[in-house]
């Protein structure tokens, strides 16, 4: 197994740009497998997390609800944000400047063939930063996410996971909210929860943070957890 992992910063990153980009990483690792398996030979398959932030965007899972979108075409241009409908799971969300948006593209064969698992991890990973934050986070019974006060009616969001797997390899993946503009959940139904509320750190804090840093004590948090090797 190969449990090296290549760490990527894309910066700010059209949408559009950084899905292209992960289907040829996506696509080039499938096509591996598929070679090792009709050639009879075990070539490596590469892993990769990529970090990055999206100017505004909304996007919405393969399975998700259009109307969840409460803008129209000219609402989306006033709010200066574009729209994707995606092939990841989940419904819609909202990707901004503030937010560490991650996506490990990983050959799970190299950790662990448990999707659930999977998910549970990279939102033990958020729930651990946040933990280093002074912030008491965890998970919310049915939803998948990371939550504050997930035990009452102040329940509120604060990560977001949206994922694509095929033949044990994985794409798209989390937004986490640390300085992101929370107005723009406004115009959406996050993930078809009405009656929750998003938060951010910033928020929760009252400062803005170093993201940097954030993706820092994140990156970690992801390299322990599925005893990465970053490089």
């Amino acid at each position: 197994m190969n449990k090296k992992v290549k760490f990527v910063d894309w910066g700010l990153v059209d949408y559009q740009d950084a899905w292209n980009n992960q289907e040829l990483i996506f696509k080039d690792t499938i096509a591996v497998k598929t070679n090792n398996r009709i050639q009879e030979i075990t070539d490596e398959t590469p892993n990769f997390l990529i970090f990055c932030e999206h100017p505004h965007v909304y996007t919405l899972g393969k399975s998700g609800h259009p109307e969840y979108l409460l803008l129209d075409e000219e609402g989306l241009k006033e709010k200066n944000a574009s729209y994707y409908k995606t092939n990841r799971g989940g419904d819609i969300t909202y990707h901004g400047p503030g937010q560490i948006v991650g996506y490990p593209i990983l050959d799970l064969d190299n950790f662990f063939t448990d999707i659930h698992l999977y998910l549970r991890t990279l939102e033990e990973a958020v729930i651990l930063t946040l933990g280093d934050y002074g912030i008491t986070a965890g998970r919310y019974p049915g939803f998948t996410g990371v939550w504050l006060d997930a035990d009452n009616e102040k329940a509120r969001k604060i990560c977001a996971l949206g994922v694509r797997c095929s033949r044990w390899v994985t794409m798209h993946g989390f937004a986490f909210n640390v300085n992101a503009d929370l107005d723009y959940f406004k115009n959406i139904i996050p993930c078809g929860i009405d009656d929750k509320d998003v938060t951010s750190m910033q928020k929760e804090l009252g400062h803005e943070l170093n993201l940097s840093e954030v993706k820092n004590v994140l990156k970690k948090h992801i390299a322990t957890l599925f005893q990465m090797e970053l490089y």
